[in-house]
Order: C-alpha cells, then structure tokens, then sequence
C-alpha cells in the first residue's frame, strides 16, 4: 500500500497546505483510502503536519484530507 500522505508531505513547502485525495491512477480507492487518515494522523504525532479538515462521504468513507505541513 501506497503511504499517500508521505508522498504528499514531501512534496509540500513548510507552511502550505495541500490536499490529499485518491489518485485512481495510481490505483487507489476509496476503500483502500481509508489508511491515509492513520497515515496523516501518524505524521501529525510526529508534529510535521497538522490535519485541518477530514472530508467524509454520505456512508462515511473518507475521501479526502487537508493537511498544513508545519515541518
């Protein structure tokens, strides 16, 4: 499984904010989406990046996530 919020992160400039969504070129799903909450969550703890807004469909998938990186 892809780590979408690093590949994400390392692309940010200290200070920017970006958003995190599945790419279903790359072969992500919404399902298989669900891991990068943890993921960004994980890098939050680590207090390089701080979560801002968490985006959830109707059934209460996630599908997409914006994040600031502070590090």
């Amino acid at each position: 499984m892809r780590d979408i919020a690093h590949e994400v992160y390392e692309k940010m400039k200290v200070g920017s904010t970006a958003w995190i969504r599945p790419v279903a070129a790359k072969g992500d799903t919404l399902e298989s989406f669900q891991g990068a909450h943890d993921q960004a969550r994980q890098l939050a703890e680590e207090g390089l990046i701080s979560i801002s807004t968490v985006k959830r469909q109707a059934d209460g998938l996630i599908d997409s996530i914006r994040i600031l990186r502070l590090a």
